[in-house]
């Protein structure tokens, strides 16, 4: 197989030309960001703001076009209208995973469509959210995926955090998703879970260096060019704050609802109160906070301690008016499981964290089905873990 190099790249899109100018992508300085990995191709288009979804048509003819060149397994490009692109006959820009400066941009207008849109085959989507990294997100993200599909649902887990994605490493899948006929990315699967993760795509230590829109177009296209197939539910990870991923995601797809992860502690609940305030300015229910971390006890002693604090998060849902979910502890096991991708829903089914979870994800799952079937979006009762 021909070895695929940024340069035949390059070359491909070359061929490509605008119909207004003429001129090919290339020469005006309109492709950036060019990732090759293992014959996966990735790379962003920069167009004018308005030229808005009219260019979703150049879009297709560079993936097309890269598609032709040997050794190519998959294409994925992305539209940003980061910057007015040149105009001229300049070099492209130079930006690639290991050299790109970083910047911040606000929000653009992008080729996805501008207002939401379902998924084919996907009858709910829940949003798993933090105020703030470090407090086990994405493990409870994995373990309530994981336990709603051992439960008998058609579960997806979509991993929205391009720049720290960790899907990979706590399903324990790895290796690169294949293609299928219409180009349409098969997700990657274990546990019973579908998978789509920027981690399947790049190297694991390599930084993502993208600017905001270019972040959004790649999120719209994890979820839409990816055949998932008939879902009961799509489990979206997303990343801390309330930036680029987490607007995407509350504007262009129908949410059923969200959950946001915490720890007990003052510090992290403050941005927990600003997650949920960028939820309901966007419409999107919050089902309640889970809170992580709750409490340890001592596998010698049995004595319980509250490293964290404890009940912040139970007593701040009921301040805002939104339900509380349950607790998780502080555990070595749910460390231990999550590090060697075995979450603890099926590595230690038997233990209380893992009843916990359980517990959690019925809650979860009986919010979205009443959310799809008008009954409201009542608030759970609290359950003591």
């Amino acid at each position: 197989m021909a070895e695929v190099t940024r340069e035949t790249i390059l070359a491909a899109l070359g061929e490509v030309r605008k119909k207004d100018s003429g001129q090919d992508v290339v020469s005006l300085g309109m492709i950036s960001g060019v990732v090759v990995r293992d014959g996966n191709v990735g790379f962003a288009i920069e167009v004018d703001a308005a030229e808005g979804a009219g260019a979703e048509p150049l879009r297709k003819a560079c993936e097309a076009a890269v598609e032709t060149v040997s050794g190519v397994l998959s294409v994925t490009a992305v539209l940003t209208a980061d910057r007015t692109a040149q105009r001229s006959g300049s070099a492209p820009d130079q930006i690639t995973l290991d050299n790109a400066a970083p910047g911040q941009t606000a929000p653009s207008q992008t080729a996805p469509p501008p207002a939401s849109q379902g998924i084919p085959g996907i009858s709910a989507i829940l949003a798993v959210a933090s105020g703030k990294g470090g407090v086990g997100k994405s493990t409870t993200a994995v373990n309530l995926a994981v336990a709603i599909a051992a439960g008998g649902a058609r579960v997806g887990l979509l991993d929205c955090d391009v720049y720290g994605p960790s899907i990979p490493r706590l399903m324990r899948l790895s290796g690169q998703p294949e293609t299928f006929g219409d180009s349409k990315l098969l997700p990657m699967e274990n546990y019973g879970v579908k998978c789509m993760s920027m981690g399947f795509l790049v190297e694991e230590d390599t930084p993502m260096i993208w600017r905001g829109p270019m972040v959004m177009s790649a999120l719209e296209q994890m979820m839409r060019d990816v055949r998932w197939g008939e879902l009961d539910i799509l489990v979206c990870d997303l990343p801390p704050g309330t930036g680029d991923a987490q607007l995407t995601m509350a504007q262009r797809v129908p949410l059923t609802g969200a959950v946001v992860v915490s720890t007990p502690q003052d510090i992290a609940l403050l941005d927990v109160r600003r997650g949920i305030a960028m939820f309901e300015k966007v419409d999107v229910p919050v089902f309640g906070i889970i809170e992580n971390m709750s409490y340890f006890v001592c596998p010698h002693c049995k004595e319980t301690s509250n490293i964290f604090s404890h009940g912040g998060a139970r007593e701040t849902a009921a301040k805002l008016g939104v339900g509380f979910l349950g607790e998780i502890p502080l555990a070595s096991e749910i460390r231990e499981t999550s590090d060697a991708g075995e979450p603890i829903v099926l590595a230690r089914p038997q233990s209380p964290h893992a009843a916990a979870y359980r517990g959690i994800s019925q809650q979860v799952l009986q919010l979205c089905r009443a959310a799809q079937e008008g009954d409201g979006r009542q608030t759970p009762n609290i359950v003591m873990m």
